[in-house]
């Protein structure tokens, strides 16, 4: 049976939010669905998996409190259940930036829809800025865009307090891959006093899927957050593996490398890792080896992290 992945996310104040939890994680168990959500006083954002009639039940049910009835969602399709297990997470922000003046609910940039994305940043006087992780935009970006080489979101305000200048940089292009970073890296941006700060509307997965191949900027595949790994144009599923332990996409090139082991290291993360740690991920690599023989089933071997 083919499932729906619906990805979801919205600003809204909610300060009732922990009082959400028990009931949205009785309805997605009771549905069967999988995934992860996270609810903040600042909003609602996750990604679930289950069958039509699941995803919807569980839309109806948030779409009913008249803060989220305009709560959209971006729609792809796995003929497995990208997730293991179904979670409703607490959280102070449900996209960490770590700056409490941050609030998108107050300001954000302007948004830009995927048809008129090309236009905008083939303009030379817009800088284009990938808001993305190091590790995501290393398997796929947009031309011109640049990296800040971050290893989380809440490096982003120093990057732009080191090589942004709202004086000099008097547009600024921002994406990521739905959507929500950019809507506190533009609410960020403009508390900065930069004046024109646009994000690409529904993120790069959006842009994939509603912008032909043929007329695409877009360089590589999209790193997502489940067991899919990457996605490509029309949001087919991409041709990465993840490391176990690290958690990083991991290409066919990567797997040639002596410190890659299945289920256990890859060239990122060998030296890193204590023996402690691959000793534990090589019998947990064992034992779903003897899993998949017991069961005829392909288990893969998913991130401790």
């Amino acid at each position: 049976m083919t499932l729906v992945v619906a990805a979801l996310y919205k600003f809204v104040k909610l300060p009732d939010f922990a009082e959400k939890q028990h009931s949205l994680l009785s309805l997605c168990q009771s549905h069967g669905v999988k995934g992860t959500i996270l609810l903040a006083p600042e909003g609602i954002n996750g990604t679930i998996a289950a069958s039509r009639q699941a995803i919807d039940s569980v839309l109806s049910f948030l779409r009913s409190d008249p803060r989220l009835a305009d709560l959209e969602y971006k729609e792809s399709y796995a003929d497995y259940s990208p997730f293991e297990r179904m979670k409703v997470r607490l959280k102070k922000e449900i996209v960490t930036i770590g700056r409490t003046e941050v609030d998108p609910n107050e300001q954000v940039g302007t948004y830009v829809s995927p048809k008129d994305w090309n236009e905008l940043i083939c303009d030379p006087e817009v800088t284009v800025v990938d808001t993305r992780n190091d590790y995501e935009v290393m398997i796929g970006t947009f031309k011109r865009a640049q990296n800040p080489h971050t290893e989380s979101f809440r490096e982003f305000p120093e990057y732009v307090h080191k090589h942004l200048d709202p004086n000099k940089h008097k547009k600024v292009a921002l994406f990521c891959t739905g959507g929500i970073r950019c809507e506190k890296a533009s609410s960020f941006m403009l508390s900065q006093g930069f004046q024109e700060v646009y994000h690409l509307k529904g993120g790069i997965l959006k842009y994939l899927e509603e912008v032909p191949e043929s007329e695409s900027l877009w360089d590589g595949e999209c790193f997502v957050f489940d067991q899919r790994i990457a996605v490509s144009h029309g949001l087919e599923t991409g041709s990465y593996d993840m490391c176990a332990s690290c958690g990083r996409p991991v290409s066919e090139a990567d797997k040639s490398s002596p410190k890659y082991e299945e289920g256990v290291s890859c060239a990122y993360c060998f030296d890193s890792l204590s023996e402690e740690k691959k000793t534990r991920q090589q019998e947990k690599k064992r034992q779903l080896e003897l899993a998949r023989k017991r069961n005829g089933q392909d288990l893969s071997v998913t991130s401790t992290q």
